[in-house]
């Protein structure tokens, strides 16, 4: 089968969709199929490489020529509707391979949808968050959840967000081309339950399934290639926290429940910066160790080593794929119950649950799992005995299973009465 990924960010640029895009592509590179990936170009990238077996093409966007449409300069973001040289290099990409499935992975499938009809494909879509109905992709409006979308409300929020010149035709094209969107997929792959509702899928009659993102099957098993990094984490055992700093992620309410910790064991950061990390970061207390932009297996790393690893996550989480990480290793989980974490994990069985937010509560926790080992040790072994529905082995078959379907019903001779 010849298979096509669109991801804006593939490593090593850093982000949960990257991995989750190189982990699927070079599983299904494994299991016979020719992939490629095309992602978007990012300095001191080569344009193409093979990696694993995969087909990388990074190029050029025509967005990426105005620099202050990013928040961030060093990561460039696919925008809300097709990119003329997105579409030009795609275009060839496609004639010269001639995939039968384009898999997409967030926006940068507008770029690809002038082409859909002439490419003859089918088009399977994974939702990694909330972007089918939130320009932000996180379903917050003013730090609460948004109950569904309005053009004046998203106007607003789009607004406050991205600022006027950016936000009013960010919000604009996305709704234009979110109906094309709709109209032209084959299949949405939500990783969750809770983004399948926060999507609306059901409620707009879109063909989708529900199939979570996954973890390589030998994760777990310890890598000597990680010891410069390991040398770094605390002697001492620790708690951690891995994802973007930032309030979204409930960063300040976990700096909040750890400072009023007595006696606790250090708190581990690991994760990239965002635009709100230097107002967080001031309020960070003693015995705290901070680490940006570590590799896969060194976070595999410390994560084997940490007595728990915390999630407080204030927005709704769609799959988080660290909590999978966690759970191989058999580290007990702290996270808000919230999004598609609580489908994650198990209250009392593989972890703990708190509300979103609520720094007493998270303490509590905390406190409740460093006082017992027993319980801790109880839930980490939990977690390695339900892993198994998270690997490579479990979840890529689905996937699989997915493009066979589309592929066949396209083959089928068309029946008249």
């Amino acid at each position: 089968m010849r298979i096509m990924m669109l991801t804006q960010f593939y490593p090593p640029i850093i982000g949960g969709g990257a991995i989750h895009v190189r982990s699927l592509s070079t599983e299904l590179a494994a299991r016979g199929h020719e992939v490629a990936v095309v992602t978007l170009w990012h300095t001191g990238l080569a344009a193409f490489e093979m990696d694993a077996g995969v087909k990388v093409y990074r190029v050029r966007s025509s967005t990426r020529r105005l620099p202050w449409l990013f928040r961030d300069s060093g990561r460039q973001y696919a925008p809300p509707f097709p990119d003329p040289e997105v579409t030009l290099a795609l275009r060839q990409i496609i004639r010269d391979g001639r995939p039968q499935i384009v898999h997409a992975h967030n926006w940068l499938v507008y770029s690809y949808l002038p082409l859909k009809l002439w490419s003859g494909a089918k088009l399977v879509v994974t939702l990694h968050n909330y972007d089918l109905v939130c320009v932000k992709t996180t379903l917050l409006l003013n730090d609460s959840i948004c109950n569904g979308p309005g053009l004046s409300k998203c106007l607003r929020c789009g607004i406050q967000y991205y600022g006027p010149g950016k936000g009013v035709p960010t919000v604009l094209a996305d709704r234009v081309m979110g109906q094309v969107r709709r109209c032209l997929v084959d299949m949405f792959l939500p990783v969750s339950q809770a983004v399948a509702l926060g999507n609306g899928l059901a409620a707009q009659r879109l063909p989708f399934q529900v199939i979570s993102n996954f973890i390589p099957d030998d994760i777990g098993v310890a890598r000597s290639d990680t010891t410069s990094y390991a040398a770094q984490l605390p002697n001492e055992p620790y708690l951690l926290f891995v994802g973007a700093f930032n309030r979204q992620k409930g960063v300040d309410v976990l700096l909040k429940a750890y400072a009023g910790l007595s006696d606790a064991p250090p708190l581990v950061l690991i994760g990239y910066e965002t635009s709100d990390w230097p107002v967080l970061s001031k309020d960070c207390p003693g015995n705290v160790f901070v680490f940006k932009d570590w590799p896969r297996q060194a976070v595999i790393e410390a994560l084997r080593r940490c007595f728990i690893a915390i999630l407080p996550s204030v927005g709704p989480e769609s799959c988080p794929t660290v909590v999978m990480e966690a759970m191989s290793v058999g580290s007990p989980v702290i996270a808000s119950r919230i999004g598609g974490l609580a489908e994650l994990v198990t209250h009392d069985e593989t972890g703990l649950l708190v509300e979103p937010g609520d720094a007493p509560a998270l303490q509590q926790a905390i406190r409740r799992l460093l006082a017992d080992p027993g319980v801790r040790k109880g839930m980490g072994e939990a977690a390695l005995r339900n892993v198994d529905r998270f690997q490579a082995s479990t979840v890529v078959p689905r996937i699989e299973h997915v493009y066979k379907g589309l592929l066949q019903k396209a083959a089928a001779p068309a029946t008249g009465n």
